[in-house]
């Protein structure tokens, strides 16, 4: 990244060196103002899931520049609605996702799930 371009996104020099390396600075989510926006209260839990899965929804949220907590909302209504939440091309990404973190459950594995003691 050239130092015009970091200052530009609000990155901040690590040090005071001659030569300051320039990292992100997290300034909060951006969000477009949109009138449709619905107002909701969210709260903090503690749910356990499977390492890897957690893996590839990290991933994917991260590859779709969204929350883990958005990208989980979104999936769960859509299956309360009994929609589809992903699109080929995303279903495909998801895939590769797997196959990278060596997930290899499928949907007629989860209620036969049990923790390693």
């Amino acid at each position: 990244m050239f130092l015009s371009e970091a200052k530009d996104l609000g990155c901040k020099p690590r040090s005071n060196s001659p030569f300051p390396v320039y990292v992100p600075w997290y300034t909060g989510t951006r969000m477009s103002k949109q009138s449709n926006q619905i107002e909701i209260d969210r709260v903090q839990t503690g749910v356990r899931l499977e390492k890897r899965l957690l893996k590839v929804l990290k991933a994917l949220a991260e590859l779709k520049d969204m929350t883990l907590g958005d990208l989980l909302e979104g999936i769960v209504l859509h299956a309360f609605e009994g929609k589809a939440p992903f699109s080929p091309v995303t279903l495909s990404q998801i895939e590769q996702l797997r196959k990278l973190y060596g997930l290899t459950l499928r949907a007629t594995d989860s209620h036969h799930l049990r923790e390693r003691k």
